[in-house]
């Protein structure tokens, strides 16, 4: 791979680069990269086109006991485990600073794979990225354990220890920071990590570890396998020699991963999963804002976002004029090139994904919602996955298109009146991920808030937060939590020490 691209931040100027970028598709095991030990490779493919962009390792069980098997040494020999907590936050802090000045060539590779707009990938993914990796670093020897309050003759310590070799199973819509935010507090409490990336986007996570060893990350702390997740997924979770499995991806696969933990030792499972995210809109709210912030909430990344605000719910009083308003501010996210600087909504992440959307909106007609925007397919010549953003009004809570997890850009719109049925719409789902509250009046607010059950809720913001707040659901969006100090809980055991004195 070339040392480094610097793009000219036009149409033209990352095409160039895209021409130009060489990409090592192999896996990441023991500090190097690695053919998988069967040969077998296969291709990741570019949404905006269809075009191969790389022949890419496609690891498999073998694998998988190789790197568990590295790991597991590397974690016992102590090089990392058991480093300086200072030291280790210098690798860490180093490790960022290469993503940053390798940024352009990170996010070309993200754009290339995902199909997210390059000015998404530059300005938002890998600059998450290295906050996360940074700030993880920065907080590690910032960490202190206790010392219990205990009679006189005796001393107790209650330490926080590394689980040990930890799994991350990673998903295809944000790839590169959700990466981040599973190595970056795993590493940092001195685990070994192996990730599987998404078999579709596995380029971003390959690309940062190399970077890793660059900066001086042990060989054997981290291993990047690329393949199935039905398969070697499913060899991760059921591994014997795995003391913790973090997973980013879709409900019904986060059950199947808890299972396993129960089938084999009862590895630590932190699942983030899916969501239907609840954006209520008051008719005090400031509906200008509220109206661009909704249509934001839903389209950004092609809807391809957990946290997406795909139930609109908005105030009977309003509906009208403030349906006229996100219609108007939808007309921006229409879809385009992701290498192209202007574009805010690419295509969506293949064939399969653009059908199931496709699926959806008929569902949503057949059941009775109106179709007001939106609905089609777009650009098939250029044999991308291009979706039109949607919207339905008329829509019951009950329909299939307000109650399940489409995963791209279609809004249901759905009227209610006052706040306690406000909540009661907004919590009647079996998901409890994000949402958010449009109101001038704080009282609506704060308690609207405080009533809808989801891990992050916005007062006034869609999507709010960053890397010092933890990020997580409720009920089927999940369990454990990403970033913000709360994360490294999930990566540590507590060991109690009881000292009595003679």
């Amino acid at each position: 791979m070339a040392e480094q691209i610097q793009a000219e931040n036009t149409l033209r100027g990352w095409q160039a680069a895209a021409a130009e970028i060489q990409i090592d598709g192999r896996a990441f095991i023991d500090g190097a990269r690695v053919d998988a030990l069967s040969g077998e490779t296969r291709a990741t493919s570019n949404p905006a086109n269809g075009d191969e962009i790389a022949q890419v390792a496609y690891c498999n069980a073998d694998d998988a006991d190789r790197a568990v098997k590295i790991a597991r040494s590397t974690f016992e020999s102590g090089v990392w485990s058991s480093m300086a907590p200072s030291d280790r936050k210098m690798v860490l802090v180093r490790w960022a600073e290469l993503i940053d000045s390798h940024s352009d060539e990170i996010a070309l590779l993200e754009t290339l794979d995902v199909g997210k707009p390059i000015a998404d990938t530059l300005g938002i993914d890998v600059g998450a990225a290295i906050r996360t990796i940074r700030w993880s670093g920065e907080a590690i020897d910032k960490v202190y354990d206790e010392i219990t309050p205990t009679p006189s003759d005796c001393l107790a310590l209650v330490t926080r220890l590394p689980l040990g070799v930890v799994a991350a199973i990673v998903p295809w819509n944000f790839p590169l920071s959700t990466t981040a935010w599973k190595l970056a507090p795993s590493l940092a409490t001195g685990n070994s990590v192996i990730l599987k990336p998404a078999s579709n986007t596995p380029l971003s996570a390959l690309r940062i570890a190399d970077l890793a060893t660059e900066a001086g990350l042990p060989a054997g702390a981290l291993q990047v396998l690329p393949g199935s997740g039905s398969s070697l997924g499913q060899h991760l979770a059921l591994h014997m020699d795995i003391d913790g499995l973090t997973f980013t991806g879709s409900t019904p696969v986060g059950k199947q991963l808890m299972e396993y933990s129960g089938q084999s030792n009862l590895k630590r499972t932190f699942l983030e999963l899916g969501g239907k995210g609840p954006n209520i809109v008051f008719a005090d709210g400031n509906l200008e804002k509220a109206a661009a912030s909704a249509a934001l909430a839903v389209f950004y990344n092609g809807g391809q976002t957990c946290t997406a605000g795909t139930r609109l719910i908005v105030e009977e009083s309003i509906m009208e004029d403030f349906l006229a308003m996100v219609i108007e501010h939808s007309k921006a996210w229409i879809p385009g090139d992701p290498l192209d600087p202007a574009t805010v909504m690419g295509p969506l992440i293949d064939s399969s994904q653009c059908q199931t959307v496709c699926d959806y909106v008929t569902i949503g007609v057949e059941e009775g919602a109106e179709l007001v925007f939106g609905g089609n397919t777009v650009y098939g010549q250029s044999g991308g996955f291009y979706h039109e953003p949607t919207i339905f009004a008329g829509v019951n809570n009950q329909m299939r298109i307000a109650q399940e997890e489409i995963f791209g850009p279609v809004l249901s719109v759905i009227p209610f009146r006052g706040a306690d049925q406000a909540v009661e719409i907004a919590n009647d789902s079996i998901y409890g991920l994000a949402g958010a509250v449009w109101s001038r009046d704080i009282n609506t607010a704060h308690k609207v808030a405080a009533a809808v059950r989801v891990g992050t809720m916005g007062i006034n913001n869609y999507f709010g937060g960053d890397i010092t707040v933890p990020f997580g659901g409720f009920k089927q969006s999940g369990n454990g939590r990403d970033k913000s100090m709360h994360a490294f809980a999930d990566y540590t055991e507590l060991k109690t020490t009881w000292i009595e004195f003679e």
